[in-house]
């Protein structure tokens, strides 16, 4: 998904794009699915690259791990961009988790359902990629083979239902004691969403954690933004890195 920004960043930039813990080609252990403890992981990746400091580009869950990497290590974020989703126990979340049907994924985990999915991974993505954007052929068949490909690799799916999703309830406790304890993030950050999905209300969401941020809405787009309209987010992506 962000192959199209990195073609573009990598001009002038050192561009970095890690697939998080158990997702994408990364190893698969069975605990450390906490977004602070994956923010860590990133924190470690950025050591290894002998890298200080970093603008921070996140989307969905990776939004989570953004914002607790950028609340344990503010001094290594200058700009965060975050797009379209909310953070566990910050904002509205325990509203969309009572009222918002959407997330019935969240809590979609077992053993059984993982014996449901297996061989079918490319049935669930599709409900996904479907529901959740403006126009679903934006999602091509090349997109949907690869991340189907992805998820039926030996372990994805259990990562991505007890590691990710079931993480949140201690993500909600974990976020609330970093905002107590370091308040609003200080850093630059641009707020973006799909107008088919968060819209304006995204910049709303993380004006909870942050004191300085910037709304974008994205036309003709549901959840999956840099699929669905990546010039749009390009644009505004590499003007808001840019700017002053």
């Amino acid at each position: 998904m962000w192959q199209p920004l990195a073609e573009i960043l990598v001009a002038d930039h050192t561009v970095i794009v890690p697939d998080l813990r158990g997702m994408g080609l990364s190893t698969h252990p069975e605990d450390g699915y906490e977004k602070t403890s994956q923010a860590r992981d990133l924190a470690a990746v950025l050591d290894r690259l002998a890298v200080d400091q970093v603008k921070l580009v996140t989307h969905d869950i990776g939004n989570m791990v953004g914002y607790a990497f950028a609340a344990q290590f503010q001094e290594r974020v200058t700009k965060w961009i975050v797009m379209d989703a909310p953070l566990p126990g910050l904002g509205t979340w325990e509203t969309l988790l009572a009222n918002n049907p959407s997330v019935w994924h969240f809590n979609f985990r077992g053993p059984d359902v993982e014996r449901l999915v297996a061989g079918r991974e490319r049935i669930l993505l599709d409900r996904f990629y479907n529901e959740m954007s403006a126009k679903p052929a934006a999602l091509d068949e090349d997109t949907r083979r690869h991340y189907a490909e992805l998820y039926a690799r030996p372990g994805a799916i259990h990562n991505a239902f007890g590691g990710q999703f079931a993480a949140f309830a201690r993500d909600a406790e974990e976020n609330r004691a970093l905002f107590a304890k370091v308040g609003k993030l200080r850093m630059p950050v641009l707020a973006i969403g799909g107008d088919h999905s968060y819209g304006a209300s995204m910049k709303s969401e993380v004006e909870f954690v942050a004191s300085d941020v910037q709304g974008a809405v994205i036309a003709d787009s549901g959840h999956w933004i840099m699929e669905e309209q990546p010039q749009q987010a390009i644009a505004i992506i590499t003007k808001f890195i840019a700017g002053n």
